[in-house]
């Protein structure tokens, strides 16, 4: 999901805030995305890294160690640490869900092939690995490392559920913690903890992290149905690749026989005819289903910003709140 195009940008105001040390990280990406003997590693890497993209969970580490007061150079590694993963899932999801664009540009499996996009997230992964054991602590390897079996877990249970009409909201959110919120989450109670912050204060930035990436992810479910300026993808993607999201849970929920029907040769079945998006949009409009989502995801983002309020009065912890309201700016 982009976020270029909402009233505000704290985002931009934290980068700034953080700017040196986000060099720090891109020099640090540069350095260990390089590889001598396979030139097509950089390329690859480089291909998805430099096409857009924020570096928001990254400059989620670096703002909880900042918060936190850190002083050391460790939040550096971290940070990098989480982009790979980011970076590495992404090239897996592309292959797995034979996806053509990426932040509105050829994916990298589109420009090379599968077998170099899931061995580059390999050795992305294995990157990320060496770089969270120089910070020596035990406790952000635990983190980082729960949190890349996590995103796996999460995008196995996607694919399991995926074309099923049954899929529950319990099951859409354990996806969604475990893709999204898991990373930002982790993002966040690193940065805490490589800067020996107390226990209540790194707990509050895993609970902001949490509801951060689950408010993230709904917005970015609720704006494949309803488009939006940058998004880098086309409207209705998630409903032509039968993904099962959270209005259209809650939609099969509310619906009748005939909408069951629907759902079932459209989702389940996969077969699709000119007219069923445009179905699919009435019956999630009908039901309500995108102002309910719309108010779940608000809801998210006010939980996230609540869970900063044990932490110290600071500009950054002001930059992360407004953070949790503008991601789902543009759905108000």
């Amino acid at each position: 999901m982009s976020l270029d195009h909402a009233a505000t940008k704290p985002h931009e105001r934290l980068a700034q805030a953080l700017s040196s040390d986000l060099a720090a990280v891109n020099d640090m990406i540069a350095a260990r995305m390089a590889s001598e003997n396979a030139p097509r590693i950089p390329e690859v890497t480089a291909h998805l890294i430099g096409a857009g993209g924020k570096r928001l969970r990254p400059m989620l580490t670096l703002a909880a160690a900042n918060l936190c007061g850190y002083g050391g150079p460790y939040h550096v590694h971290l940070a990098t640490t989480v982009e790979f993963i980011h970076t590495a899932t992404l090239l897996h999801d592309d292959v797995v869900d034979e996806s053509d664009k990426r932040r509105g540009k050829p994916t990298a499996n589109l420009l090379w092939d599968n077998s170099s996009s899931v061995l580059v997230g390999d050795y992305l992964f294995a990157r990320s690995f060496q770089l969270m054991t120089e910070t020596g602590n035990m406790d952000v390897l635990r983190i980082l490392s729960n949190a890349a079996a996590t995103i796996a877990e999460g995008e196995v249970l996607q694919l399991t559920a995926a074309r099923n009409i049954a899929t529950t909201e319990d099951t859409y959110l354990k996806v969604v913690r475990g893709k999204t919120a898991a990373l930002f989450s982790a993002a966040t109670e690193v940065g805490g903890v490589i800067a020996s912050a107390p226990d209540n204060h790194v707990k509050a930035l895993f609970d902001y992290g949490d509801a951060l990436g689950i408010a993230f992810q709904i917005v970015d479910d609720l704006l494949d149905w309803q488009g939006g300026a940058g998004i880098g993808k086309n409207v209705g993607d998630d409903f032509r690749e039968g993904k099962l999201t959270m209005p259209v849970i809650r939609a099969i929920a509310a619906g009748d026989t005939n909408d069951r029907v629907f759902w079932t040769r459209t989702l389940e079945k996969r077969v699709q005819e000119d007219g069923d998006l445009a179905q699919a949009q009435d019956l999630l409009a009908r039901h309500g289903t995108l102002d309910s989502t719309r108010e779940t995801a608000l809801h998210w983002a006010a939980q996230s910003r609540d869970a900063l309020s044990p932490l110290p009065d600071h500009p950054i912890k002001d930059m992360l709140s407004d953070l949790a309201d503008y991601v789902v700016a543009r759905l108000v």
